[in-house]
């Protein structure tokens, strides 16, 4: 009798308290616990595999080219892995970035420890911020801890190390994220980075390959070096509650080239953007990418070339929900997927004919002057714009205060006229490109050329 009168009298003693009376046990609590950076509001990242860069493939001959990026109107600077590569069970002559032989040196393939802290203070210097690509799921054959702590890798059945399971990764073996060590090493090998070199934060490698907890004990450290920005290769929005500020858009990515190549029409979008409004937190940032290094879009006649959706696309990674990033090459119009594992330079010689790169600058502008197209909580959401061409239209508003911008985008190779169906776009506006003032009526038609678009805005800076 006793037991049960004893919890009843604790709960009636604590609903009598101030405390309890003024605390509701249905309110709202806020999921995202993290703080982004003031500085990736309406950030824009640009990905540099170093080795193919430039011709030289250093880090000094990036550095020349920052002013460059600079004037494009990026950000946020992605380097590719900058670690010694692993020679043991290498691939191809030179390896992949994504082995890693040492968490804490530099590859001499791209310079020294001197030539990346000049890097670094060379885009601060700029405006632009640096982060790092750290690949914590596996490491090379050969980095001393296989030797030093063969503890701290997983085994195969027969009790050897062992390549990340299913994935043809031969030329890495996986860590043992169960052991304090290996937690306690990358961790350290991160706020050095931070500490010394004075990068802005991380894009994580398969980021889901490795426990939450770390990501999370380890954002709270490097936190309190200095404000950074972690973006993870990953598809989950747990990510983004204390660890991440972006996470890849994967599904999105797969999507548009599915509408890009017939496969499904721009209704498709509709299930990505309906989960992004209501399974994904406000703040989150998801990667909305058109080609990254390991899936180029402009491949010649290859499955994955967007071929005259492309200049739609881009423009929509831009304008709607998500963090935009530029490929390096993009806006040289490169048509070839670049080499992984040797040496393959960056054919920069179309860049003064590549439409791309002018469009890719006019677009970052356009976001700059219109706030509601700022990243996570600082943007407005998407709004869909009904229509009697669904299959085709892709229209949308995003709208706070003053600040309105209408997306018009045919995602199909046909001609449309559509009508719009309610007045959510009408309204006056400029129009992008051609700077004209245009009206929009509730009901009004609009007409499209094959993977033509328009976007109109109206307020902003």
């Amino acid at each position: 009798m006793l037991k049960s009168i004893v919890p009843a009298l604790a709960i009636a003693l604590a609903a009598a308290s101030p405390a309890f009376a003024q605390t509701d046990p249905w309110a709202a609590k806020p999921y995202v616990e993290l703080t982004h950076p003031e500085w990736s509001k309406d950030a824009v990242l640009y990905q540099i595999n170093t080795r193919q860069f430039t011709p030289e493939g250093t880090f000094r001959a990036a550095e020349a080219q920052l002013p460059r990026l600079k004037a494009l109107g990026v950000d946020i600077v992605w380097l590719m892995p900058i670690h010694p590569i692993g020679k043991e069970n290498r691939k191809g002559g030179l390896g992949s970035p994504y082995s890693v032989q040492d968490y804490f040196g530099v590859n001499p393939e791209f310079g020294t420890l001197a030539d990346l802290k000049h890097f670094v203070d060379a885009a601060h210097a700029q405006g632009l911020r640096v982060i790092l690509d750290l690949v914590a799921n596996h490491t090379a054959w050969d980095n001393q801890l296989a030797k030093q702590h063969p503890d701290w890798y997983e085994k195969d059945w027969q009790g050897n190390f062992r390549p990340t399971p299913w994935w043809d990764w031969s030329d890495v073996i996986d860590l043992d994220w169960r052991q304090p060590g290996v937690r306690k090493h990358v961790g350290e090998a991160m706020e050095y980075w931070v500490r010394e070199v004075g990068i802005d934060g991380y894009r994580a490698d398969v980021a889901g390959y490795v426990p939450l907890d770390f990501w999370e004990t380890e954002r709270a450290r490097l936190e309190a070096i200095r404000p950074v920005f972690m973006l993870a290769e990953w598809k989950s929005s747990e990510l983004t509650r204390r660890a991440f500020d972006g996470v890849y858009s994967w599904d999105w990515h797969v999507l548009i080239k599915s509408i890009a190549k017939g496969q499904a029409d721009a209704t498709a979008l509709y299930g990505y953007y309906a989960e992004n409004e209501s399974a994904w937190p406000r703040e989150a940032m998801r990667l909305t990418y058109i080609e990254n290094h390991d899936s180029n879009a402009w491949e010649g006649t290859t499955s994955e070339n967007f071929g005259p959706a492309l200049p739609a696309f881009v423009a929509l990674s831009f304008t709607g929900e998500g963090l935009p990033m530029i490929h390096n090459g993009q806006e040289a119009c490169n048509e070839r997927r670049l080499a992984f594992f040797e040496k393959d330079p960056i054919d920069w010689s179309g860049a003064k004919d590549c439409a791309m790169g002018s469009l890719l600058r006019d677009l970052i502008a356009f976001r700059k002057v219109n706030p509601v197209l700022a990243n996570g909580q600082w943007g407005a959401r998407m709004t869909k714009v009904e229509n009697d061409k669904p299959q085709q239209l892709f229209a949308w508003v995003r709208q706070d205060g003053n600040n309105k911008v209408v997306g018009l985008f045919n995602l199909s190779g046909q001609p449309v006229t559509a009508k719009l169906s309610d007045g959510l776009a009408a309204g006056s506006y400029r129009e992008f490109g051609s700077g004209k003032t245009v009206a929009i009526g509730a009901g009004d038609t609009v007409t499209l050329p094959a993977w033509g678009y328009r976007l109109l805005a109206h307020g902003g800076n």
